[in-house]
């Protein structure tokens, strides 16, 4: 069974997703579940300026509502065992970090690549638009040609390609949990994702 999960490295909801998911996975006693990760950017205008986020956000909700969103959004981390320290969270644009995510997938180590990208922007304060950066992290996760990868024309159409599947199957927010023509958005607990697998 394969269960496709869109996502992006810098919705902070995706790596409580992740969590959730991943025990839900550990409670599923029936067929082998094959997790893909697809690519969705929330913002794909967003720059590589490696500004504070806290600034960013405070730009477009106010300073107030900036620091309530990620109090509250590091509270629920914090249930699934996730430390964030979003006071070192970075604007980055995550076409790039994508594109290696989609090296991973073919690599067998996309699952290995996601997390360390997820844990080294929201607790490090990595810039995951940062070239060096990206490759740093996605070799240390395991991946193979990492830098080429970066100037690999095909890969990016590959990727705008897939991006362009995700909004044309009604993906919107993310995370996006789909199994067949099933699917539900946004971090949802085990036994949603559970009830998914069952009649997906």
């Amino acid at each position: 069974m394969q269960l496709d999960v869109w996502s992006d490295v810098v919705c902070p909801w995706c790596y409580i997703g992740k969590r959730k998911l991943e025990r839900a996975l550990e409670r599923w006693e029936d067929e082998a579940v094959e997790v893909v990760w697809r690519p969705f950017q929330l913002d794909p205008r967003a720059a590589n300026s490696g500004r504070p986020m806290v600034d960013v956000l405070g730009e477009r909700f106010g300073a107030d509502g900036a620091r309530r969103a990620q109090a509250r959004v590091t509270e629920v981390a914090a249930g699934v065992g996730l430390a964030y320290d979003l006071s070192r969270q970075v604007e980055a644009n995550t076409f790039d970090a994508h594109r290696l995510l989609l090296l991973g997938r073919e690599q067998g180590v996309q699952g290995a690549v996601g997390e360390r990208f997820f844990h080294a922007h929201f607790t490090e304060g990595a810039h995951l638009g940062d070239r060096d950066v990206l490759v740093a992290l996605a070799t240390g996760a395991g991946l193979e040609g990492a830098e080429a990868a970066l100037d690999d024309d095909t890969l990016a159409q590959r990727l705008t390609e897939e991006l362009g599947q995700g909004v044309a199957i009604g993906v919107r927010s993310v995370p996006t949990f789909v199994v067949g023509n099933r699917g539900v958005a946004g971090a949802q607990d085990p036994e949603v994702l559970l009830d998914l697998l069952r009649t997906g």
